[in-house]
């Protein structure tokens, strides 16, 4: 059932005090101090004029307390939108110009594999014929590309006695008919959850591998892929670690279309600029990335946190703490921009919420690591981004409600002595720019046209999309804002096996859960009565959040998820791996071929 043992010390990291010693090896690319400065100052001008502007809008009669207020709310939330707008730009300029930024040949697939590597699969009470069905198409992706003497395949199970014994039956057929190794193992505790499941792993099998490719229960990866990342990383010692960018598979609900659009259409120029300042302080997002065993055993033993959940215990949010210890030894760890890496979106907005929960309380325990010794800047910025992305929706909504109480405490003027016409066109800049240049992207390529349906289709698609994410934004401000109120009443998140099955959910059955959103939904309608120019600038935060208990169900369809795309909405790129049954759709402007220099 197992390989032999083959012991592998991962010692408990000590995040305070002394650092560890790093490996003396120079991995960052030429340039990117210059580069970061080059951001952080561009996101600065843009929030610094906006701030300014309205700073000295408020202050004609003076500044009362309610205008600070508000002032101390929109800084950081301009800011925030700028950062994400100027890395987009950066990375459509980039890839419109067909220049990707630190890209190289793969290496020739399977003939420079000198070293065993292991691909894990992390197993938590999930559909047992999905998890082997998609275990048995890689395994026979891996063998077809030549990697099969390399590289053996483990399934490692944290899930119940029931589950476990229709895993192991499932695993006994797979091992008879793979053309590679495949192994299956089942703690009988979950210690830890899924870093505990791996750190076992390590502590056990590790020294009989040189690297180890992490995946998810919904992760996807073309044989091609795993053998050529594989020889990246023996061509490449310094590399702890190398983390693709999965694209969304198996789309079947109106809502998971929608996402995959998005994804395909917008997140290319997003991952392009965010690769173009990680360099080799990237992140990690805990699969579809393969990672230096020893490296990761030296650098990624996990300390519990101080406290009690929520925000003490175990680190839930393991994966961008582990990229920053990597760093801190010295690995070099780099983000990738290849075809051949998917996983599977959550089929609802209730899913959706249910993971953003859970990841918002990871991600905000990173605040307490901000200050843990011998970490690069870099890798605190990417912690500081993760924990600040949750505060933004609090911070939406406590902007908004300050600006009611801004126009409530005025005579005359109203929202636009507030809003200035100059710095409500650059809201609307930074907002909407990105979709902008991600439909300027698709559109720039013959063949990459094509493959989203044509130029009719995405032109129809993007304004679908655009209304869509109005009306999802206000109800994901609530549910976050309600998440967080829960997170610091000490109710901590858990960890429970991830819905994938698609199913319709009725405006019945969500009204109970949206009482919130309907109240503050009816609750800013009613400023009308104080200003309707204010409650014509809410306008679309009102109807979103009214209308939000049919959004969720209608978007909840798998049947209107199959007529958008048979009326040719929501069309992505056809499959880049045929040996893989039902994979999801890759980024044809980026293929196998391209990888980031080390």
């Amino acid at each position: 059932m197992l390989p032999a043992e083959a012991p592998l010390v991962m010692p408990v990291q000590n995040l305070y005090g002394n650092p560890p010693g790093a490996i003396e090896v120079l991995t960052s690319p030429h340039g990117m101090l210059v580069k970061r400065m080059l951001l952080i100052a561009l996101t600065a001008v843009i929030g610094l004029a906006a701030s300014s502007t309205v700073r000295m809008e408020l202050s004609r009669d003076g500044l009362d307390w309610v205008e600070m207020l508000l002032l101390v709310f929109f800084v950081p939330l301009f800011c925030w939108i700028a950062f994400g707008f100027v890395t987009s730009t950066i990375g459509f300029l980039k890839l419109i110009t067909g220049e990707h930024p630190g890209f190289t040949a793969l290496p020739s697939p399977a003939s420079s594999l000198r070293h065993r590597t292991a691909v894990l699969m992390p197993v938590y009470n999930e559909s047992v014929e999905e998890v082997f069905a998609r275990a048995r198409a890689m395994a026979n992706s891996i063998a077809a590309s030549g990697g099969a003497p390399w590289i053996d395949f483990f399934i490692l199970s944290d899930s119940n006695p029931f589950h476990g014994k229709r895993e192991e039956a499932a695993w006994r057929e797979l091992a008879a008919e793979a053309p590679i190794k495949v192994y299956y193992r089942r703690r009988e505790q979950n210690t830890a959850r899924k870093p505990g499941n791996i750190a076992e792993w390590v502590r056990r099998f590790g020294a009989s591998y040189e690297c180890m490719l992490i995946l998810d229960a919904d992760s996807m990866m073309s044989g091609d892929t795993i053998v050529g990342m594989a020889s990246i990383m023996e061509e490449r010692p310094s590399i702890g670690l190398l983390q693709t960018v999965p694209m969304i598979t198996n789309a079947r609900t109106l809502f998971q279309r929608w996402m995959q659009f998005a994804s395909e259409a917008y997140g290319p120029i997003a991952s392009a600029g965010l690769l173009w300042w990680s360099g080799a302080e990237s992140n990690f997002w805990g699969h579809n990335a393969i990672v230096r065993t020893r490296a990761f055993a030296d650098s990624c033993g996990l300390p519990e946190l101080p406290g009690k959940a929520p925000f003490g215990g175990h680190i839930l949010s393991h994966d961008m703490l582990e990229s920053a210890l990597l760093r801190r030894r010295g690995w070099a760890v780099h983000m990738v921009m290849i075809g051949g890496s998917y996983e599977e979106f959550p089929p609802t907005i209730v899913d959706m919420a249910i993971r953003d929960r859970r990841w918002m309380q990871g991600n905000l325990q990173h605040l307490q690591l901000l200050g843990a010794s011998g970490l690069h800047w870099t890798s605190r910025l990417h912690l500081l981004i993760g924990a600040s992305a949750y505060l933004t929706s609090p911070g939406w909504l406590l902007l908004i409600l300050a600006m009611i109480g801004q126009v409530a405490s005025r005579d005359t003027g109203g929202f636009v002595t507030l809003a200035p016409p100059s710095v409500l066109a650059l809201t609307v800049v930074l907002l909407f720019g990105p979709k902008l240049m991600g439909t300027i992207w698709m559109l720039a390529n013959k063949e990459r046209r094509r493959s989203f349906g044509g130029a009719g289709a995405v032109l129809r698609t993007v304004p679908l999309e655009i209304v869509l994410g109005m009306l999802l934004a206000p109800i994901t401000m609530v549910t976050q804002t309600k998440a967080l109120l829960g997170l610091l009443l000490g109710i901590s998140a858990g960890w429970n096996t991830q819905a994938r099955d698609a199913r319709r959910i009725t405006v019945r059955e969500i009204l109970p859960d949206l009482r919130e959103h309907l109240l503050l939904g009816a609750a800013l309608a009613a400023t009308a009565w104080l200003d309707p120019v204010t409650a014509l600038w809410l306008s679309p935060i009102i109807v979103g959040l009214i209308a939000s208990p049919w959004l969720i169900s209608v978007t909840s369809s798998e049947a209107l998820g199959s007529r958008a795309n048979a009326a040719r909405f929501f069309r992505v790129p056809e499959p880049g791996i045929a040996e893989i049954p039902s994979a999801p759709k890759s980024d044809v402007s980026l293929t196998a071929g391209q990888v980031v220099e080390a």
